[in-house]
């Protein structure tokens, strides 16, 4: 049921319907002035009918009449931001130009803007694509990577830009839905997060890669355990093209998680396979292994289960020894991923202990960076793909990760734009006022999953065609020829770098090559790696 707060929403249509009322009786025992005010109260009554009756803005379908206050201020917020900027102040996690250029993708308007870069280009930091003076027309914008290696019998053909991972109970159905409908539309993929597959993945029709984290569900026993044959049940579905085992996210890493009874709903309870009336715990690690070794014999256990769809793995790099570990078992066991998704530390969640989010795990850059030259020091690099996520939001963003190393990337917050989030940070009190991230029926009635659906489609797509348009700047004919070497990277005053001199790729094989001139502290690590066990050496 809605609670007080749902309701109150409407408090000032209701106010104005009443206001015109008043005004009518007053005008009939008093004097016909009180016209005047009533008429104006009426004009607000049917805007604010309407502004429940329209699909294109949530934040009017669920404060109709307030909401146009919004709009207001964001008339005159470029002065507001100017001042911010000035007086060197912090401004909201996002700022406004990456959210108007979401709301001008998704909603196929005009993207362009004039007078140039509001970036600090003389920050360090800044980075840039470097153009060829004699640039590529590519006409077709469907960028795609095929995923699977040589155990995979089902492999995928995913698009370079696909929606990470975000949970239904986490997000709204509305919100599942429309997300899901627009991967279909535009062709891409659908993380469904740890909450498994809801009924709302399954309407939208979209590609899923189903999530397993350490909460198993959708293939959870009753004692929370991982359970073979939910899972080979779950994982058959037609919709579910490749399965990611989660083993941290960028925001929380090494962060376990719990579910009050009192916000299980039904759906929920079906999707995640798990009882009411009982908290639900996600522990912190895994309980189907516990060392490297075990970890690879589970994921191909994973992919025979699955009838031979890719399987790999996503994680925040914390303990890069660890990480090593991992690649030393790919080789002992002869099991490799499909493929790894690599998040920062940058990456979002609706909740999270604030010294988590700061100040634990490996930004993405960085994260990433390591990935591929273990991966391509362990002569593991061709057989795995590897995926970027963590504020993925622009082709510049796609472009510089593909140009790191990553075959293709991931993003949550940018498709959270698309479907309408404003960033009012209420993610965990379910009172979202934009119906995104809240189980409030109430409130998510506002987000129209037809209209928003095809937003996300055109966010996707714009988004690649914007990526299309850079790559041939560049010269190239596909963004997976991005190479460090087109990357420029401002280090301080009159000092820049290239990509391929602050991010380069080692070596095919370096570890095992004592004598090589670069990777010394990736051999260091190597040495003290060990594929039987995650725990450090002595010493």
């Amino acid at each position: 049921m809605p609670d007080l707060s749902s309701m109150m929403r409407y408090t000032t249509f209701a106010g104005v319907v009443v206001a015109t009322l008043l005004c009518l009786i007053a005008a009939l025992i008093w004097t016909s002035w009180f016209l005047i005010p009533a008429a104006g109260f009426f004009l607000l009554s049917l805007l604010g009918l309407h502004d429940v009756r329209q699909p294109h803005h949530s934040i009017l379908r669920n404060y109709p009449v307030l909401g146009h206050m919004r709009f207001l201020f964001e008339g005159i917020r470029p002065e507001i931001r100017q001042y911010l900027i000035e007086s060197d102040q912090d401004e909201e996690p996002f700022s406004r130009d990456t959210r108007s250029l979401v709301y001008q993708r998704a909603k196929g308007q005009e993207d362009k803007r004039p007078f140039g870069t509001r970036e600090r280009v003389y920050d360090a930091g800044y980075s840039w694509v470097t153009h060829s003076v004699v640039p590529v027309e590519i006409e077709d914008c469907d960028f795609r990577v095929r995923i699977g290696g040589d155990a995979c019998t089902r492999p995928y053909d995913a698009s370079l830009y696909n929606i990470s991972a975000m949970s239904f109970g986490s997000l709204s159905a509305n919100a599942i839905q429309a997300l899901n409908t627009g991967a279909k539309l535009g062709r891409f993929a659908h993380d469904t997060g740890e909450g498994s597959v809801s009924r709302y993945h399954k309407a939208g029709g979209g590609d899923l890669i189903y999530q397993v984290a350490s909460g198993y569900f959708g293939c959870r026993a009753e004692d929370g355990s991982f359970d073979p044959e939910k899972f080979r049940d779950t994982a058959s579905l037609p919709q579910i093209k490749m399965i990611e085992l989660k083993l941290s996210q960028g925001a929380k890493p090494g962060h376990g998680g719990m579910l009050p009874a009192s916000k299980i709903s039904a759906e929920i309870a079906e999707a995640r396979g798990i009882p009411m009336g009982v908290d639900c715990v996600s522990p912190a690690a895994h309980s189907a292994f516990s060392t490297p070794l075990e970890m690879m014999q589970f994921i191909g256990r994973l992919r025979d289960l699955s009838g031979g769809k890719p399987v790999g793995f996503k994680l925040c790099i914390g303990h890069r020894r660890e990480f090593m570990c991992m690649v030393k078992a790919m080789l002992e066991t002869g099991i490799t991923p499909d493929f790894i998704v690599v998040d920062g530390t940058e990456g979002g969640t609706g909740a999270a202990p604030v010294e988590f989010s700061n100040h634990i795990g490996m930004p993405l850059t960085e994260g990433l960076t390591f990935v591929h030259n273990t991966l391509r020091g362990a002569g593991l690099r061709n057989q795995v793909r590897v995926g970027a996520a963590g504020k993925i939001i622009s082709a510049f963003d796609i472009a510089r990760a593909l140009a790191l190393g990553a075959d293709w990337c991931n993003s949550a917050r940018g498709f959270m734009f698309a479907i309408g989030c404003i960033q009012a940070q209420a993610c965990h009190t379910n009172h979202c006022p934009v119906g995104v991230a809240t189980q409030d029926p109430v409130r998510q009635r506002a987000l129209d999953v037809g209209s928003k659906s095809e937003r996300v489609a055109r966010f996707h797509g714009n988004t690649l065609k914007a990526l299309g348009e850079m790559t041939g700047a560049a010269g190239l004919k596909h963004p997976g020829d991005f190479m460090p070497q087109h990357l420029m990277v401002r280090l301080g005053d009159k000092e820049m770098a290239e990509g391929s001199d602050a991010y380069p790729y080692l070596p095919m094989g370096f570890l095992f090559d004592n004598q090589a001139d670069v990777g010394a502290d990736y051999r260091k690590r190597w040495a003290r790696a060990d594929a039987a066990s995650f725990a450090p050496p002595p010493g």
